[in-house]
C-alpha cells in the first residue's frame, strides 16, 4: 500500500504522519509524506515586515522548507521503526491541486492530512485544501486531528455499494490489529427505511469483515444522519471513525462527496477516513 500524508511547518500536521504510521503498522506499506512550498505572495502578505524584499522572502521559505524536512526526519523515525518505508518529497504551486496530483500520478492508496491551526494547509476543523481534496481524490482521505493509539473503531454502514468497498478496505487495513470494531446503521426517519433492510445492512457488512477475521459488534440508531454518529461517537472512546463518501445517490456526473460525510469531517474531532474510489 503507498500513501500520501501532506506535511508542512507546523509539527501538527506530522500527527497524520505519526497516525498513518501506526495505522499501517506491519502491513508492508510505504509513506510518502509531501511538503508543499507556500507561495511567495502569502508570505509576503503575511511578513510583519514591509519592507521585505523578495530575497528575504524567499530565504524565508527556503528556511520553512528546512525545518520541515528536520521535523520530517523526527517524525519518519517512528515509521521506521514500525516497518514502513518513510520519504519526503517537495512540490510548489496551490497545495490542494499538488497534493491531488501527486498521489494520482504516485498511483497511492490513501491521502493523509494531519492537523493544523495556523498553516499553509489551512483550515480550523475543516479548511479549503481539506474540501478540496475530499471532494476531487480519487482515493480514500483521512483526516486526523489528533494521534490516538488504534483500539475501537466505528464504521459507518449504510449498505450502498460504496459503504461495501470501503469496509474491504478497511478490514484489509485492519486485519493484523487487535481492535474493537463497532459498525453502526443509521436508519434516517427521513428516508422511510424498514427494520428489514437496516438488519440485512448490518449483517452484509459484518459478512465481509469476517472475511477479513474481524469479528464487529452491530448496532442499528434511529434518527438523523450526522447527528446520530457524532452523539455515538461523543459517548465511546473511538479512535478512528469511517464512512462511505456517499450515500445510497451517488453522484453520476460531479465527483462530489456528499453533504453527510462533509459535515461529518468538518464536526468531529475523531480521526476520520471518507471512503473513495
Amino acid at each position: 500500500m503507498k500513501v500520501l500524508v501532506a506535511v508542512d511547518k507546523n509539527p501538527e500536521t506530522f500527527i497524520g504522519l505519526r497516525y498513518a504510521c501506526h495505522l499501517l503498522e506491519n502491513n508492508g506499506a510505504s509513506v510518502s509524506a509531501l511538503h508543499v512550498r507556500p507561495d511567495y505572495q502569502e508570505v509576503a502578505a503575511e511578513s510583519y515586515a514591509p519592507f521585505a524584499t523578495r530575497e528575504s522572502v524567499e530565504g524565508e521559505i527556503d528556511a520553512i522548507s528546512h525545518e520541515v524536512e528536520n521535523l520530517f526526519d523526527e517524525a519518519c523515525e517512528s515509521c521506521v521503526s514500525d516497518g514502513i518505508l518513510c520519504k519526503l518529497e517537495i512540490a510548489a504551486g496551490d497545495p490542494a491541486d499538488e497534493i491531488l496530483n501527486a498521489a494520482s500520478n504516485g498511483q497511492c492508496d490513501m491521502i493523509v492530512l494531519g492537523s493544523q491551526e495556523q498553516s499553509y494547509v489551512r483550515g480550523l476543523l475543516l479548511g479549503t485544501v481539506h474540501a478540496k481534496i475530499l471532494h476531487y481524490a480519487q482515493q480514500p482521505v483521512l483526516i486526523v486531528r489528533q494521534f490516538r493509539e488504534l483500539h475501537n473503531v466505528l464504521i459507518v454502514h449504510r449498505g450502498s455499494a460504496t459503504d461495501g468497498a470501503a469496509l474491504g478496505f478497511v478490514g484489509n487495513l485492519l486485519s493484523k490489529k487487535d481492535v474493537q470494531i463497532t459498525l453502526l446503521h443509521v436508519q434516517e426517519t427521513t428516508q422511510s427505511e424498514s427494520d428489514e433492510f437496516a438488519r440485512s445492512s448490518l449483517q452484509k457488512g459484518a459478512q465481509i469483515l469476517r472475511s477479513f477475521d474481524l469479528e464487529p459488534m452491530t448496532k442499528i440508531a434511529r434518527g438523523e444522519f450526522v447527528e446520530e454518529i457524532l452523539k455515538d461517537v461523543a459517548v465511546h472512546r473511538y479512535d478512528l471513525v469511517v464512512l462511505g463518501a456517499y450515500g445510497h445517490k451517488r453522484p453520476r456526473y460531479l465527483r462530489l462527496i456528499s453533504d453527510d460525510a462533509l459535515n461529518l469531517a468538518r464536526l468531529t474531532t475523531r480521526p476520520i477516513l471518507v471512503y473513495r474510489d
